[in-house]
């Protein structure tokens, strides 16, 4: 096909609580391409779950999508009925879930849920025989030894990372076109995590599968990804190919996100830390987002809401870097100290 996979374009939601209207996301926008791995990073509650949710239709009943699109191969996810959506997920675009324990029925063996997620799709009167034998296939080709026998296994029989396999074969199941893994590596140790990649790279390179790959690990990122995009407060503020925003990142809170890693050149010394806080959803402030923690800070970043503008082939959300915003380059920036660290 030509042009991207998934095109997600200025895409808002809120959620209805008694103290107001959350914004979750705001003017959220990116493109994935086929056979790409695609990074979301960004500090936790900045709304990388809450997107998840949103491309597969899976908000809770209080949240609300109220702008955007979103097109998976040309056709706007957004204005599909409950029913085609079902029919969707699994088949065209499937979610590895953060927490497989949590995610797989406890009652059930897995083999009896790999075949009900065949049954659920299928328009064909296909045994269950040929179901369950699919399963082992795509159990043996997440690495599960003794797959035929351990297909009849509860959930908590499997350890932490044989339980994550599962959940990506069964992700696996319909071959989809797009996976979107929400930090399926987050509870394992390095170990498995490095085995847990190199399954979703073996993926990528043995069936052309693009993955939507969600996480708070800038390091993972870089091992994984061609592209990233990074999200604050519920913004997409920076976008670009992985090699260039790591060597050379254009918004502020990506160089201080970056600049927080720990790194072996610089052992012995205080770790960097962005000072203040994340801004609370229910009260936004005006302009950008991220101004009063940047040191880069002028009136324009607290007064105007800064554009997504394309620079250097990227794209990013910054008065800095619009030659249009009337920011002020000679300005020497500002030292912020964290009130919580102070003493």
């Amino acid at each position: 096909m030509t042009g991207p996979l998934l095109d997600v374009e200025g895409i808002d939601v809120v959620y209805h609580t008694r103290q107001g209207l959350l914004a979750a996301l705001r003017d959220v926008g990116f493109t994935v391409a086929p056979g790409e791995i695609l990074g979301i990073v960004g500090e936790s509650g900045c709304g990388k779950s809450t997107l998840s949710s949103t491309l597969l239709r899976l908000l809770p009943p209080n949240g609300e999508v109220t702008g955007g699109q979103i097109r998976l191969r040309g056709r706007d996810l957004l204005r599909e009925s409950d029913e085609q959506m079902r029919a969707r997920r699994g088949r065209e675009l499937a979610m590895i879930f953060q927490d497989p324990l949590t995610s797989l029925n406890p009652a059930f063996t897995v083999g009896t849920q790999l075949v009900d997620v065949q049954a659920a799709h299928s328009r064909k009167s296909r045994e269950r025989r040929t179901m369950r034998q699919r399963s082992i296939e795509m159990l043996e080709q997440v690495g599960i030894p003794d797959a035929r026998e351990r297909i009849d296994d509860y959930p908590h029989q499997f350890s932490g990372g044989m339980s994550q396999r599962v959940m990506i074969s069964m992700a696996r199941l319909l071959e989809p076109a797009l996976l979107i893994a929400d930090e399926p590596t987050s509870s394992l140790d390095v170990t498995l995590e490095a085995q847990i990649l190199e399954l979703l790279r073996q993926l990528l390179r043995d069936h052309d599968t693009a993955i939507l790959f969600i996480s708070h690990d800038l390091g993972v990122i870089a091992q994984l990804c061609d592209r990233v995009v990074v999200m604050y407060a519920g913004q997409t503020v920076e976008e670009g190919d992985v090699e260039s925003i790591y060597a050379s990142p254009l918004h502020p809170y990506t160089q201080a996100l970056l600049a927080a890693v720990p790194s072996r050149t610089h052992r012995a010394e205080w770790l960097a830390t962005i000072p203040g806080r994340v801004p609370s959803l229910a009260a936004l402030p005006a302009g950008c987002t991220f101004a009063a923690r940047c040191p880069y800070a002028q009136d324009v970043c607290r007064r105007d809401e800064p554009r997504y503008l394309n620079v250097e082939g990227r794209r990013v959300r910054c008065a800095m870097r619009d030659p249009m915003s009337g920011f002020d380059l000679r300005a020497p920036p500002s030292r912020l100290v964290d009130s919580e660290t102070a003493a």
